[in-house]
């Protein structure tokens, strides 16, 4: 058998008025999606165990069977391992994001998708000024930053405080110091950058500020292979992803146009993960866009995320002796503009059928899988 998890993060919703009071899964047009439901067998899953925040690190990490009480160390860590940063014993890695503050207000977590040139740019003269961290420019507004003989901090995503000051959220504990010094300093250099004056010129919102969150050092993953007895890839444009799978021994399959925004490329997505069931026993293909939509909190677009990933589906569904698992890590609901810890729909073709009759949050709930533990999903698909 070939297995396949086709993973839309953060599709899971509430109903909404604007809607007609319906989720944006139950008024999106899913074809496929709704075939795999009613052919197959559905559920809920709770992704997000009580003592840990809603995240897709949490979330994705107890999916692919780990738990994070045991292998959970921080974001930061598991992205400088999708990057191949090799972080020493003592090395605290944090996630930076670049960020538009307004007045003491987080206005935009990722400071208007800004390119990866320009967050290279910003991040390079910041690093010339500040001699005790590594910088290191990510994919976009998603970067990273080690602080050397760190102890962690507390401290929280940007994408959570939208809208709200800042000043509450300012990191806290034993790096909170020299999170804070490199804070200003990059307040400094940013104000008059070359990279943020042509983004003003062009009508763009400037990045005003670094914004480390989500620190750790080195974790350890048991290898997938070892763990279940199965090859597995990833598909990802997420380094967070990218990450968790370089640890684990997966394969990380890189794919030409994947952007992990909303213009990413569905079709080449579908048609990589087709291919590379050719070789492995199982991929993992995850697509970011329907949670940056609900962090823009952009109705019609989410709508069209959740559309554009079922739309290419059927390019994988022809893949022989193939069961087929479609879920999200997470709710990212349009009315809060972030993650909660619901549990989310999944849907499993391949193990049998129930009469569910469409991939939603509500026909899930009535699903013969029940509710089920994130940690035990991939041992209940690969059983026989």
């Amino acid at each position: 058998m070939k297995y396949i998890v086709i993973l839309g993060d953060g599709m899971a919703d509430e109903p909404l008025e604007e809607l007609g009071g319906v989720t944006p899964l139950e008024y999106a047009r899913t074809p496929n999606m709704d075939w795999i439901a009613r052919e197959g067998r559905c559920g809920l899953l709770q992704t997000v165990p009580d003592a840990f925040e809603p995240g897709s690190d949490i979330a994705n990490l107890s999916i692919l069977g780990y738990d994070p009480a045991e292998s959970y160390t921080g974001r930061g860590a598991l992205e400088a391992a999708s990057m191949g940063v090799d972080l020493a014993e003592d090395d605290v890695a944090y996630r930076c994001n670049l960020v538009t503050i307004e007045g003491g207000v987080m206005e935009d977590f990722n400071a208007g998708h800004i390119s990866s040139g320009e967050g290279a740019q910003l991040l390079r003269d910041l690093d010339a000024v500040l001699g005790e961290v590594r910088f290191y420019p990510g994919i976009s507004y998603r970067n990273l930053m080690v602080v050397p003989g760190g102890e962690g901090a507390a401290t929280t995503p940007p994408h959570d405080i939208v809208g709200q000051p800042i000043e509450p959220y300012l990191p806290k504990g034993a790096d909170a110091g020299i999170l804070l010094r490199c804070m200003e300093a990059s307040r400094a250099v940013f104000a008059d950058h070359p990279a943020n004056r042509l983004r003003v010129q062009a009508g763009k919102l400037p990045a005003t500020q670094i914004w480390p969150w989500s620190g750790g050092k080195r974790p350890y993953l048991p290898q997938f292979q070892d763990k279940y007895g199965l090859a597995g890839g990833m598909i990802s444009a997420v380094d967070l992803l990218g990450g968790i799978a370089r640890l684990a021994g997966m394969e990380v399959i890189t794919v030409p146009g994947a952007t992990g925004y909303l213009d990413t490329d569905y079709e080449a997505k579908a048609r990589y993960a087709a291919e590379a069931l050719g070789r492995l026993d199982f991929v993992y293909m995850h697509v970011e866009a329907p949670d940056e939509a609900g962090h823009m909190g952009s109705v019609e677009e989410k709508v069209r995320a959740i559309e554009r990933l079922d739309e290419v589906i059927g390019l994988i569904l022809d893949v022989p002796n193939l069961v087929v698992a479609v879920l999200p890590d997470h709710p990212t609901p349009i009315r809060t503009r972030t993650h909660s810890r619901d549990p989310v729909p999944f849907a499993v073709l391949g193990k049998g059928t129930d009469g569910c009759r469409a991939f939603t949050e509500r026909e899930a709930a009535s699903g013969s899988y029940g509710l089920v533990q994130a940690v035990d999903f991939l041992e209940m698909l690969f059983s026989r």
